[in-house]
């Protein structure tokens, strides 16, 4: 795939999510889709799973937003730069953040198939997010973890 057209695909995906607009984000993913988050320890595939994932993720991040700032590419695989926004809200890890908004760098490496988004690997420290957000990261994560061993 053409690196211009992957770049268009992650930038309206990008802005779908900073939306925080589940259906438009759904029509850029491969069905066969899958979200790798690993400050979360989590990966979901699929429709169904990639749909709930980004329903939880905007209820504990109600005011969740990207930019992606730089890109490259090797012709099949997309790798992105840029800067999240968020305030994480208790719903989202039962958690009792400060209610200040959190800003850290991110990268995100893109896969492709059939025209559309088949992989998305997003990453950021944990850490920071919760040192911004006013927990415990080993709170955090033992409930992340927790949340995806119920799940």
């Amino acid at each position: 795939m053409d690196g211009d057209r992957m770049f268009e695909l992650a930038q309206a995906l990008a802005e779908a999510k900073s939306r925080q607009d589940v259906p438009a984000a759904m029509r850029l993913l491969h069905r066969e889709m899958e979200l790798e988050v690993p400050a979360f320890g989590t990966t979901v595939r699929g429709p169904a799973e990639n749909e709930a994932a980004l329903t939880w993720f905007f209820k504990a991040f109600p005011d969740y937003e990207v930019a992606l700032d730089g890109h490259a590419d090797n012709g099949e695989t997309l790798v992105c730069w840029g800067t999240v926004r968020m305030t994480m809200h208790a719903a989202g890890l039962g958690l009792a953040p400060n209610g200040r908004r959190a800003e850290l760098p991110v990268f995100i490496q893109f896969g492709f198939r059939d025209g559309l988004i088949a992989a998305e690997r997003f990453l950021f420290d944990l850490s920071s997010l919760c040192a911004q957000s006013g927990v415990s990261t080993d709170e955090a994560r033992e409930r992340l973890f927790r949340r995806r061993a119920v799940a």
